[in-house]
C-alpha cells in the first residue's frame, strides 16, 4: 500500500481554494465542520459506555487519594499535550490531515511508518474493545427477556455487534458525515448517564453491603494495578488521532480545534470522570469491569441502560476507527468520484468488511481480552500523546502556533 508520502512526492496534493495552504489528497472531507460540531463529537465520543465503565480500572487499583489525583493530573497533561499538537496542524503552508504525515514531514519516512503502526494498533484494539462492549450490552438485554436457563454465548452477540458497526461505517463513511447523528448520540448519552447515575446513587446509599475502598493484592499486584489504572485514565482522555479529527475543521484550524478541546476537557471530562467516581463510591473495590452489570435497578432500567450503551457505542466507535477507513478509502476508491458512486460503494464494502470482520472474529475468539486491550492500547497512546508532539516542537519550534 502506497503511503501518503508517496502521494506527496507524486504531487498528489491540492490547494484548498482560498485557504492559503496545501492538503494531501484524501477520499474523505476536509475543511467543512465547525468547532461546535467537532466539540460535541469529542464529548459524545468519549462519553461512551466503554469509557464510563472504567471505575474498575481507574479507581479500584488506586483508591480515593491517588485515584482522584491521577484523574486530575493525567487529564490536565493530556489536555495540554493535545493543545500543543493542535498548533502543529499547519507547517510551511502545508496542512497535515494525518498524524503520520506530520511526523514523516519532520522526521522522515521511518517515523511516518512508526506513527502509522502505533495508530493502527491503537485504533484496532480500541475497536475490539467497543465490539466486546456492544456484545456484552446485547447479551445483558437478551438475558432480561430470555426464559432459558442456559445463557446465550457471548460470541453470537459479538458477531451481531460487528455487523451493525460495519453497516454504520459503510453508510456513514466519514467523520463529517456523522453530523446528522450527533443529536441522536447526544440524547442517548444523556439518557444513559442520567439512568446510570440515578441507580448508582441509589445503590451507593444502600446499606445492604459494606463497601470496601482499600486496595487489595500483593505489592507486585498493587504496582501492576497502578500502572494499569494510569493507562486506563490516559485512554479516557486522548485518542491518538487529533490531526485526523482536526482535518475536518474550517479555518482557523488551530483556534477552532482548541475550542473543541476545551469543550471535551471541561463538559466532557466532568461527565466521564463523574460517572467513574460515582461507580467506585457506590460499590468500592468490588466495582465491576462493566458497570451496568452490577446495577440493582428494575428490569426496564437494565434494558434501557444497556440499549443506550449499545446504540451510543455505534457512533463512538466510528470516530475512533475513521483513520483506518480513510487510509483504505484513499487507496482503494476513485477520488474523482463521490463516496457513493457504484465503484466506490463496492470498494468500501470490501474495506469495511475486512476491518470489522477481522476485528469481530478476533474478539469472539478472545472475549476475555478486555484488560489487555486497555493496557496495551494505552501504552501505545503514550508516545502519540506526549512524546511525538514534544519531538516536533523541539525539532521545529517555529511550527507551533500559539
Amino acid at each position: 500500500m502506497a503511503s501518503s508520502l508517496d502521494a506527496e512526492a507524486a504531487a498528489g496534493q491540492e490547494d484548498k481554494a482560498g485557504s492559503g495552504y496545501t492538503t494531501a489528497a484524501t477520499a474523505h472531507q476536509v475543511d467543512t465542520d465547525s468547532w461546535q460540531q467537532v466539540g460535541v463529537l469529542l464529548v459524545v465520543g468519549f462519553n461512551c459506555a466503554y469509557v464510563l465503565s472504567f471505575s474498575n480500572l481507574m479507581m479500584a487499583p488506586l483508591g480515593w487519594g491517588w485515584g482522584i489525583t491521577c484523574l486530575l493530573l493525567i487529564g490536565a497533561a493530556a489536555w495540554y499535550a493535545n493543545w500543543l499538537l493542535a498548533g502543529l496542524h499547519v507547517i510551511d503552508g502545508q496542512r497535515f490531515i494525518r498524524y503520520r504525515d506530520l511526523m514523516g514531514f519532520v522526521f522522515g519516512r521511518k517515523m511516518y511508518y512508526i506513527t502509522w503502526f502505533l495508530q493502527f494498533i491503537t485504533l484496532l484494539l480500541g475497536n475490539m474493545g467497543f465490539i466486546l462492549l456492544g456484545g456484552r450490552a446485547l447479551k445483558a438485554i437478551h438475558a432480561e427477556f430470555s426464559s432459558s436457563h442456559t445463557p446465550a454465548r457471548l460470541q453470537w452477540f459479538i458477531a451481531a455487534t460487528g455487523f451493525i458497526y460495519f453497516a454504520f461505517a459503510y453508510f456513514v463513511p466519514t467523520i463529517s458525515a456523522m453530523r446528522n447523528w450527533l443529536a441522536t448520540s447526544a440524547a442517548l448519552t444523556v439518557a444513559y448517564d442520567v439512568a446510570l447515575l440515578a441507580i448508582l446513587i441509589k445503590d451507593g446509599k444502600s446499606h445492604k453491603q459494606k463497601k470496601d475502598y482499600s486496595v487489595h493484592g500483593t505489592q507486585a499486584e498493587k504496582v501492576f494495578g497502578a500502572f494499569g489504572a494510569v493507562a486506563a485514565i490516559l485512554v479516557c482522555n486522548t485518542s491518538g488521532l487529533l490531526p485526523e479529527i482536526q482535518s475536518t475543521l474550517r479555518k482557523p484550524v488551530v483556534s477552532n480545534m482548541r475550542r473543541a478541546l476545551l469543550l471535551q476537557y471541561t463538559a466532557g471530562a466532568a461527565v466521564y470522570y463523574g460517572i467513574s467516581v460515582a461507580g467506585y463510591w457506590a460499590y468500592g473495590a468490588a466495582v465491576s469491569e462493566y458497570l451496568p452489570s452490577q446495577l440493582s435497578g428494575p428490569s426496564w432500567a437494565t434494558v434501557l441502560i444497556n440499549a443506550t450503551a449499545f446504540l451510543q457505542s455505534i457512533v463512538s466507535q466510528h470516530l475512533f476507527t475513521v483513520p483506518i477507513h480513510e487510509a483504505l478509502d484513499t487507496q482503494m476508491q476513485r477520488l474523482e468520484e463521490g463516496m457513493f458512486s457504484r465503484y466506490n460503494l463496492g470498494r468500501r464494502l470490501v474495506a469495511r468488511g475486512l476491518v470489522f470482520g477481522g476485528n469481530a472474529f478476533v474478539t469472539a475468539l478472545f472475549p476475555f481480552m478486555g484488560d489487555f486491550v486497555n493496557l496495551f492500547g494505552s501504552f501505545v497512546l503514550f508516545p502519540l500523546t506526549f512524546m511525538f508532539p514534544s519531538m516536533v516542537v523541539l525539532k521545529r519550534d517555529d511550527a507551533c502556533v500559539y
